[in-house]
């Protein structure tokens, strides 16, 4: 009779448990016993999910609300029937989620119920005032819906829900969780048209592999512009029917004799579409006049005396041009740019122009008054380095500032005549600068940025005499001298990446160091996760690993 009572009461406690389980949206899936059981002690212990405000870059509108949703074995991503892009978007957040949760999350267009809705919507229908990237996230008990007008708004809201979960969700093995997310409203766009990071592939050269891995990274900050940097004097890495030495014998090296490479046609294309797939645009980089010995030493008719150099492998800057008075420059730069243009759907196509110390001033602007009109040819809006501003800047040209103070007359003055701005002044966005004395990777001609530097100052009014609304956006280079490894681009891209991408996306009034540390220090396990090899910054107070 004893045994028979004892063996009711386990009978009556599995019964209870089953039914808790089969309530409880977060419950583990059959096979994650073990999962299910640290769940429950994370509760227990009273474990909170991540508040809405706590992300990277700082939203610009949040409502908390006691409404937590916790995903589950059933939990489902739910999209529109016939919305390919939402589909697409749906695809990636579960291409995410499923390694590390060890849930189907099946992505449906059919029927309704709990789970993670991603809507695209009108104007009339929730979507006023998102704009093309802005969304809009809510969480109730019953789910998670991301509202955008445009499926970048949507990618741009996954990448929030990301951060909102525990960092362990970036793991490719499955993990304990819960897997809950703060309940409540968070409402997003971005201050800035483009947010931009640039990737010097010439010093060094990179794999599409390892370019499509920064781009992942970027991504996860709303970064939405990859800027190539394609040649220099030390490597021009993309093939040129027109000019095939340019890749094959321009490409065969790099910064300290290396071997070198460069992309074929296909190659580039795969990259654009993989970062479209990421909702981030390519702008491709031809820097003319100067930093042009990888040409100079691949077809000798481009130099004025008609001699080609040797290939370079070092760092100097500033003793290379092309020939302005010659003809056949401009047949060079019109055959680049047409090739380039046709490979490139985005609006923009870069022209350097910086550090063309060997050019005379009268040559300089006659170049650019040359080229300038090649670009729009093609269907390109010109960007160049800030020197532009001292030349003619075409109507609708961009110009990228890389100074240090903001205080050159001649972009001010172009900025007030219209001339859109870049910002990515090298003592702040320039993530290849040492973050101290100590730092083995970098250079340090700009000074030593660490991550308040980088991220302390305002683009708006950064541009002495410029109207803010002359900004377009902001940009941080990574130029590679001295990196050659994926882990060497991490190193020096984290903590700084996410600031500047906070300075191109979130309100200004957001702005502010105090805060700003405490949530870039909730990164840190986030990148730990992801195998992301950062900085740990004395600066930022890092969770104990």
């Amino acid at each position: 009779m004893g045994r028979r009572r004892i063996r009711l009461r386990l009978l009556c406690s599995l019964l209870l448990a089953v039914a808790a389980s089969t309530g409880t949206a977060g419950a583990a899936q059959p096979g994650a016993t073990e999962a299910g059981a640290t769940e429950a002690g994370a509760t227990a212990a009273g474990a909170r999910p991540v508040p809405l405000d706590r992300v990277v870059p700082a939203p610009a509108s949040v409502r908390p609300a006691e409404t937590p949703y916790t995903l589950g074995p059933r939990t489902r991503i739910l999209v529109a029937p016939g919305s390919r892009a939402a589909r697409q978007v749906g695809d990636y957040l579960a291409g995410v989620l499923r390694p590390s949760t060890g849930y189907r999350l099946p992505v449906t267009a059919h029927g309704g119920g709990d789970g993670i809705r991603l809507r695209l919507v009108g104007e009339a229908a929730g979507g006023r005032g998102l704009g093309a990237e802005g969304y809009r996230l809510e969480v109730t008990r019953r789910g998670i819906t991301i509202s955008a007008r445009e499926p970048a708004g949507l990618f741009h809201g996954v990448q929030t829900l990301r951060q909102l979960l525990p960092a362990a969700v970036e793991r490719k093995t499955s993990q304990p969780g819960p897997w809950t997310v703060s309940g409540g409203t968070v409402t997003d766009v971005p201050r800035y048209a483009y947010r931009g990071a640039m990737l010097d592939v010439s010093r060094h050269f990179f794999t599409v592999r390892q370019v499509k891995t920064y781009i992942d990274q970027l991504a996860l900050y709303k970064i939405n512009t990859l800027h190539l940097h394609l040649s220099d004097d030390q490597g021009w890495r993309i093939a040129i029917d027109s000019w095939p030495r340019l890749a094959t014998y321009g490409g065969s090296t790099q910064v300290g004799g290396g071997p070198g490479g460069f992309y074929s046609k296909a190659d580039y294309r795969e990259i654009v579409r993989y970062a479209a797939s990421r909702h981030l645009t390519v702008v491709p980089e031809i820097d003319m006049p100067g930093h042009t010995n990888a040409a100079l030493a691949s077809y000798a008719e481009l130099n004025c005396d008609g001699v080609a150099p040797p290939l370079y492998t070092g760092t100097e800057v500033g003793f290379s041009s092309l020939c302005a008075p010659k003809e056949v420059t401009y047949d060079f730069a019109d055959d680049v740019i047409r090739e380039l243009a046709a490979l490139t759907p985005g609006r923009y196509l870069h022209i350097g122009g910086d550090e063309a110390h060997s050019t005379s001033h009268e040559d300089f602007v006659a170049f650019m008054d040359r080229v300038q009109p090649i670009v729009a040819k093609y269907g390109k809006t010109v960007i160049g380095w800030h020197q532009l501003t001292g030349a003619r800047p075409a109507k609708g040209a961009i110009a990228q500032y890389w100074g240090q103070d903001g205080s050159e007359k001649e972009v001010a003055d172009a900025a007030r005549a219209g001339t859109r701005l870049i910002l990515s002044p090298a003592n702040r966005a320039y993530l290849d600068m040492k973050y101290n004395e100590d730092t083995p990777l970098g250079q340090d001609w700009a000074g030593l940025v660490d991550a308040r530097q980088s991220y302390d100052w305002d683009p708006g009014s950064y541009i002495q005499g410029a109207p803010a609304s002359s900004v377009l956006g902001v940009e941080a280079p990574l130029w590679t001298e001295t990196l050659s490894t994926s882990a060497h681009l991490e190193y020096m891209a984290f903590p700084r990446l996410p600031g500047i991408a906070e300075l191109g996306w979130s309100p200004s009034a957001t702005h502010d160091w105090a805060g700003y540390r405490v949530r870039l220090a909730a990164q840190g396990p986030r990148w730990d996760a992801l195998g992301i090899d950062y900085y740990r910054s004395p600066q930022v107070p890092w969770p104990t690993r």
